[in-house]
Formats: C-alpha cells, sequence, structure tokens
C-alpha cells in the first residue's frame, strides 16, 4: 500500500511537469511579456524613464486617471508650480505622470490625462509587472479595492508622494500630497541647481 502512494504521487509530479512545460509552449496562453520596468509607453511613443543621455531631473507622480480626488489635486499643484518657476528651471525638470492602473489607463489615456493639467507632463503607464516593480523600488503603495454596483468597478487606493529621481532612477527626495503648490515651489530650485547649465 505505501508504494501505491508514492507511485501514485510520482505520476501526479510528472503530470503536472508534463502540464507545466505544454503550456509554456503553447503560443495561445497569454502572457505578459517582460520589459525592463523603466521602458514605459506615453501616447505613441516610448520613453526610457532613466535614460542618463536627459540630464533632466524627473519629477514623478504616481497615481491613475480614474482617481477621484488626491490624483486631481496633486496634478493641479504640480502644474501650478511648473508656471511658476522660471523656463530655466522648469528645462531642468521632466514632470511624469505614471499610472497605477495600467489595465485600464492606456499610453494614450495617460497620456492626454497628463497633458490635461499641463502639455509639459508626460503620462505614462506599463504592463503590470513594470508598474509593481517602479512602485516596490521608490515604496509605492497602492491596492486594487472592488466597488460593487459601481460603473467604475474599482478604486486604486495608493499613497501620494511627489518623487524627485536622478537621471540614473536614484531617488533624491520625496515630498507628501499637498493642497499647495508652494512646498515644490520652494524644493525644485533646490534640487535644479545640482544641474549644470
Amino acid at each position: 500500500m505505501k508504494y501505491q502512494w508514492i507511485i501514485l504521487a510520482l505520476a501526479l509530479v510528472a503530470g503536472l511537469f508534463t502540464r507545466y512545460m505544454m503550456d509554456s509552449n503553447d503560443p495561445d496562453i497569454a502572457r505578459e511579456p517582460y520589459y525592463p520596468m523603466n521602458f514605459l509607453e506615453s501616447g505613441t511613443q516610448v520613453i526610457d524613464l532613466f535614460d542618463q543621455e536627459d540630464p533632466r531631473i524627473r519629477l514623478v507622480y504616481f497615481g491613475y486617471t480614474q482617481c477621484p480626488d488626491v490624483c486631481p489635486t496633486s496634478l493641479a499643484v504640480l502644474s501650478a508650480a511648473l508656471k511658476a518657476i522660471p523656463q530655466q528651471q522648469r528645462d531642468k525638470l521632466w514632470p511624469i505622470f505614471i499610472s497605477l492602473d495600467p489595465t485600464r489607463d492606456t499610453a494614450n489615456i495617460t497620456a492626454q490625462y497628463a497633458a490635461y493639467f499641463d502639455a509639459t507632463i508626460t503620462g505614462a503607464t506599463g504592463t503590470e509587472q513594470q508598474i509593481k516593480a517602479l512602485a516596490d523600488t521608490y515604496s509605492v503603495l497602492y491596492i486594487k479595492n472592488t466597488l460593487d454596483n459601481s460603473e467604475i468597478k474599482y478604486v486604486i487606493d495608493h499613497n501620494s508622494y511627489f518623487y524627485f529621481l536622478k537621471p540614473s532612477g536614484e531617488l533624491i527626495k520625496k515630498l507628501p500630497h499637498m493642497a499647495s503648490p508652494s512646498q515644490l515651489i520652494a524644493t525644485i530650485p533646490i534640487i535644479t541647481a545640482e544641474i549644470n547649465n
């Protein structure tokens, strides 16, 4: 009896392994392709978040286009700050809005949404794996919560920070969500001062 159980267990393992091998070679099984987390889509373009030939400081905000309150407020604050600083400082910044909801936020939707607040804000999205990798890198907390009997079906609850990044992706500083652009306006010249004219 003992040997029958061993044979049965081995047969089960062999069957599962065979199924895995067949599935891994089945082109009809949908798999999300792997892309490095820094290559994102914006409109019809592919952007490299960590392009070190672009010396601008990245000013990144993570959110999603169907966010009811925090994201629009934060992007409005970012837009106001960009309009308030001198052009010389603006030229040293790359403002980027990255969607935490790639299922609904296509590259076009995200780009259009960001541009609504300011034409210089790049709206970008990626695969689920890319967004998770970026979120993990910068300790962005987010979770999908289902809404029963709602047309939007779910919301993304997330923390709200502005992230200043070097071209390499290294975090310089992060600022929490704010109702006024004054803190951003005060911080931008300090950080951009390190960039050569």
